[in-house]
């Protein structure tokens, strides 16, 4: 082989449409980094590396409320939580940060994957002219049958009214009256909302998840990407908790303080040789 085509193997051994780089030049889908910097800001930033073109402004605001909106729920979340702990053990702040971001999977921090999927089925039966409350009643009942009953994006452990989905909501409402979305997507989350109440008999209200999903299929997000940017977001308050643990020291700090225990219930206490151990046949 020559050393010319050893050396186009190595040129095409990875290709990417995200950045360019050569010495002394650095391109982001074509823009140069030094236009970029001081022009646009991380959310549009984001936007251009996940989605290939800048957002328009309204993209941005939107965006950028979700990504805000969901960067901490306080040390009982896991993820901070385990941060936090992560830096009592001796950990550095990348290592505390891997550790917390490693548990955003299906349970603690997917839900806003699984809502724009919910979502987006329901969009797919309102396209194929089922009305508003059909379809959500009949894609609820689907979804059940394939994922079992929890509906991701609704009701909380802690909060009667989460205080961050009215508002984000409101967000897109905002800017569906200026036609900047469609303002569907919003719809259908509150449609979701009514028929679970309609259903339990009490509010199951729209969360963070849920709320965040709407915004992210207001614009336009494929739904695994809305995992990917909850864990942007969450990766501030990660970060925050894991420096102020840095910060207040401590040492080996597990889940529970000293002197609480967890409740045992095993074997009670026995010695060996109390009973004979059980062959095999």
């Amino acid at each position: 082989m020559t050393q010319d085509s050893l050396d186009t193997q190595a040129a095409e051994w990875w290709h990417t449409e995200i950045i360019d780089m050569k010495p002394g030049e650095i391109r982001y889908r074509g823009y140069p980094i030094e236009a970029l910097i001081g022009r646009i800001g991380f959310a549009e930033m984001i936007w251009l590396m996940t989605r290939g073109e800048l957002p328009t402004q309204a993209q941005s605001t939107l965006l950028e409320a979700a990504l805000m909106s969901a960067v901490d729920h306080g040390p009982q979340a896991p993820s901070i939580a385990i941060a936090r702990m992560a830096m009592t053990c001796g950990s550095s702040l990348n290592n505390a940060m891997a550790s917390a971001v490693n548990v955003l999977d299906d349970v603690h921090g997917g839900a806003g994957e699984q809502a724009v999927e919910l979502y987006q089925s329901i969009e797919e039966r309102l396209s194929g002219g089922m009305p508003l409350v059909e379809a959500t009643e009949a894609e609820l009942n689907a979804w059940r049958e394939r994922h079992g009953k929890i509906v991701p994006g609704f009701g909380h452990r802690f909060h009667p009214v989460d205080p961050r989905a009215p508002r984000l909501l409101q967000l897109i409402d905002e800017a569906a009256e200026r036609h900047e979305v469609d303002g569907r997507y919003a719809a259908i989350a509150r449609e979701i909302e009514r028929q679970l109440a309609e259903a339990k008999g009490k509010p199951i209200p729209l969360n963070i998840d849920g709320a965040t999903a709407a915004i992210y299929a207001e614009l336009a997000f494929p739904a695994p990407l809305a995992r990917g940017l909850f864990c942007l977001s969450r990766s501030v308050g990660i970060l925050a908790h894991a420096w102020e643990q840095k910060c207040q020291g401590g040492r080996n700090k597990g889940p529970m303080p000293k002197g609480w225990l967890w409740h045992y219930d095993g074997h009670p206490p026995r010695r060996v040789g109390d009973a004979t151990p059980e062959t095999s046949a």
